[in-house]
């Protein structure tokens, strides 16, 4: 494994990007963030089922709804990040983006059930048994690992606006959506911080390093105004206390995404917004793909006990 020291090699096609530089000062422990484990007695995907099968919790229809979008954001990145696994630019990256990818799908999971409930649908049955148009993922979410820093700048995207969304949804009417959030913002905060890091590594380290950063905000940064869009559901589960409106949350997002791009001495790109439309299953040419990765072995085996 390369010492911090040291320029890290890349995996084969993901391009020549220069990860050693040490994190600079105030970022945090280099070692940090997405290798931690978060330890606690968390309500568990296993649990959640439990509660519906038993009649304990039932979602409503517009609960449900929003569990699933928030499920399929987590769901899709988690696919996405997983195939960084063995091809990261450093041996730690691996376990990082490895450990990123199954607390995305944790979080995932935790929805998925909950919002199945309404439906008397498994996870599963939710995850492998529907079609594109089904989905509700933002386009973020589904958008190509492209290199390294690429995948970074989504992640840094990613993290924050989860960070603040599930912040809030903690003190959800609705227990089960706050129990998840619960569990997830402390994941998620490591995520934040992962990213934060490697934002500040990339654009301090080599001239190149630095241009794939740039390059790589104006690639992601099309797809962000998507994630704080309001509509008819969120203002319902809002106006009774279970929802985060996402456009609350943008002033904080704006401003600590800020705060990072500043100390690394970068600007917020100015480019168009990308059209949207995920949460109403209008999905980019990208989610087929993923998807039929995903659901090949469910749908060849729909009987199998994975």
């Amino acid at each position: 494994m390369s010492s911090p020291e040291t320029t890290a090699e890349t995996a084969h096609g993901h391009g020549d990007i220069s990860t050693g530089m040490a994190a600079p000062s105030g970022s945090g422990d280099s070692n940090a963030s997405a290798t931690r484990i978060t330890p606690g007695n968390a309500l568990r995907p296993e649990d959640i089922a439990l509660e519906v099968r038993t009649g304990l919790v039932k979602p409503t229809e517009d609960a449900a709804e929003y569990a699933l979008r928030l499920g399929d954001d987590a769901l899709i990145l988690a696919q996405r990040l997983g195939h960084w696994i063995s091809r990261a630019p450093e041996l730690e990256e691996d376990v990082a983006l490895g450990n990123i990818a199954l607390d995305q799908l944790g979080h995932a999971r935790s929805f998925l059930t909950y919002a199945g409930g309404a439906w008397e649908k498994s996870e599963d049955d939710l995850a492998y048994f529907r079609r594109e148009h089904e989905f509700r993922s933002a386009h973020l979410f589904e958008q190509p690992n492209g290199d390294f820093a690429v995948t970074i700048a989504r992640q840094f995207v990613v993290s924050y606006y989860q960070f603040e969304l599930y912040r809030r949804l903690t003190e959800s009417t609705d227990g089960t959506l706050a129990a998840i959030a619960a569990k997830a913002v402390k994941e998620v905060d490591y995520h934040r911080d992962h990213s934060a890091q490697w934002i500040l590594r990339l654009a301090g380290g080599t001239d190149e390093s630095r241009k794939r950063i740039i390059h790589a905000l104006k690639l992601v940064w099309p797809y962000v105004g998507e994630l704080f869009e309001d509509d008819a559901l969120v203002t319902r589960l809002a106006e009774a206390g279970a929802a985060v409106v996402p456009s609350s949350i943008r002033e904080d997002f704006d401003r600590l995404t800020g705060e990072v791009l500043t100390e690394a001495g970068l600007e917020v790109p100015e480019v168009p917004a990308a059209p949207g439309g995920g949460r109403r299953g209008q999905h980019s040419e990208h989610l087929g793909y993923i998807l039929a990765e995903m659901q090949v072995l469910a749908r060849e085996h729909p009987g199998a006990s994975w």
